[in-house]
């Protein structure tokens, strides 16, 4: 059985570092504190940064949720703005935004996005090693 851990946030950046801060507790409380936290963490901060900033529903909640399953850990980032998928850009020099999802895309093992009836939902997979593994208890 999956262990999971949800939480919701405001859409304003203001909240992204709480988010970061959720994530690397989580993760950290199923025993994931080197490299892949790292990735998991800064992939969350760049999906949740995405969500807030371009979510263009009036009083949303960002729902970010990680899923551990054995050797599988899945981070979903959701947002009710459903019709505004995510599109890699290829931000020129100057510019200082642009380059979440293509760093995203380099910290994980593969990503990509989903529309629910009401939300769309962007979606991280990260592959533990088998060393690494994490032995959850379970009631």
């Amino acid at each position: 059985m999956p262990s999971t851990e949800t939480f919701r946030i405001p859409t304003h950046r203001r909240h992204v570092p709480t988010a970061r801060n959720y994530v690397r507790k989580a993760l950290a409380d199923w025993g994931i504190t080197d490299e892949l936290a790292d990735r998991a963490t800064l992939s969350a901060n760049e999906l949740v940064t995405n969500a807030v900033s371009h979510c263009r529903v009036s009083d949303a909640r960002v729902k970010v949720a990680l899923v551990l399953c054995r050797c599988e850990l899945v981070l979903e980032v959701s947002d009710p703005d459903r019709d505004r998928l995510p599109v890699p850009r290829r931000p020129g020099l100057e510019e200082e935004g642009g380059r979440g999802l293509a760093l995203v895309e380099a910290l994980t093992d593969s990503w990509g996005t989903r529309q629910g009836p009401y939300t769309k939902t962007v979606w991280a997979r990260f592959t533990l090693p088998p060393s690494e593994t994490p032995v959850l208890d379970h009631p």
